[in-house]
């Protein structure tokens, strides 16, 4: 009898020496994907893509856009998600959580597509601090109105709200050169045709871009903000397809632009931004082709812009789920857009 306990006694033992050993070597899942690149032009720097805004599906476009400049580049990219706390899954209805912010630290350019976040302060320091780092930044869509404090109005991170009067337009206005405004083209009535600004033909960012189109409708403008330069002007058309005529009624509208945006540290950084960016805009070659060039540009390296049209195209499947607040595809969780996924 006393064999036999002490038989089960070692082997109960051996049981829990066995499942800690199981559990110390099993790592949680990361909320947020790191797409390492491979050879090419983008060996060695990093790109971090902040993206969370309930309508446009830039959890499903940022991460392919990664997809292309990783694959095709060779950038090392990191995609973070508004993450619901409790299921761990990509919840852009959950405006208070961004993970992984801290890659910001060691980015050489941050890609902004959020809309109307409110941030605990640990958090929002990450995106403020690498603002004020003097390293460039792209801004999406709703980018222009990218963070809203409603409930902690007494964060020293409240200044950045869209609607902020002291701090005029918020991130929005100071940092990409607008805010939020309203729609000018009407809301899925009236798509956009992008046109090189006059006098920017041979800027960097539009090399061997000669088609742009895109369901988005064109955002207004009131004025730019800083030293912004337009550099694709929006015509609004009268449908949803591009064979649509142009609205006679519409003037062209600004929809992408250069500036540059100097910290109060005295540190100038580089800025694009576009008020594209509805998940079926990036279908579109020219589209693709101009955010992959904002992104050589924005780092400096605009005389190793490629030409070669396969550079973007697509990588595995892309099918975002039509815009729409509530309409994001539930159920997926940041590592379901790993490489091969």
């Amino acid at each position: 009898m006393n064999r036999m306990k002490h038989a089960i006694e070692l082997w109960a033992l051996v049981f829990v020496g066995l499942s800690c050993l199981l559990c110390s070597t099993v790592k949680a899942e990361d909320p947020w994907v790191v797409l390492q690149g491979g050879d090419g032009p983008g060996k060695g720097k990093h790109i971090v893509f902040v993206t969370g805004d309930e309508e446009y599906r830039s959890e499903d476009s940022m991460p392919q856009l990664a997809k292309i400049l990783a694959v095709h580049h060779g950038f090392k990219c990191t995609v973070l998600f508004a993450v619901n706390k409790e299921t761990g899954e990509i919840d852009p209805v959950t405006v208070d959580n961004i993970p992984g912010l801290e890659a910001l630290k060691t980015a050489d350019l941050m890609v902004l597509f959020t809309r109307f976040r409110e941030l605990p302060d640990e958090q929002m320091k990450y995106i403020i601090d690498y603002t004020n780092s003097g390293k460039p930044i792209i801004g999406l869509r709703t980018a222009t109105h990218p963070f809203y404090y409603r409930k902690h109005k007494d964060s020293p991170y409240a200044r950045y709200s869209f609607e902020n009067k002291e701090f005029s337009g918020g991130y929005g206005r100071q940092v990409l050169g607008e805010t939020w405004i309203n729609h000018y083209g009407q809301h899925q009535k009236e798509s956009t045709r992008g046109l090189i600004a006059q006098g920017m033909e041979k800027h960097p960012i539009v090399k061997g871009v000669d088609d742009i189109w895109g369901p988005s409708d064109v955002y207004s403008i009131t004025t730019l903000s800083g030293d912004s330069k337009p550099l694709i002007m929006g015509q609004v058309l009268k449908g949803m397809n591009p064979q649509d005529e142009p609205n006679p009624d519409k003037k062209l509208v600004p929809v992408a632009w250069t500036k540059t945006y100097t910290a109060e540290q005295g540190k100038t950084a580089r800025v694009f931004a576009t008020t594209m960016g509805h998940g079926d805009d990036l279908k579109n070659e020219g589209f693709r082709r101009l955010l992959v060039n904002a992104c050589y540009w924005c780092m400096g390296m605009e005389d190793k812009i490629p030409a070669n049209p396969d550079k973007i195209g697509m990588v595995g499947q892309y099918n975002p789920s039509p815009i729409g607040f509530g309409g994001h595809r539930k159920g997926v969780k940041p590592s379901d857009h790993k490489l091969g996924h």
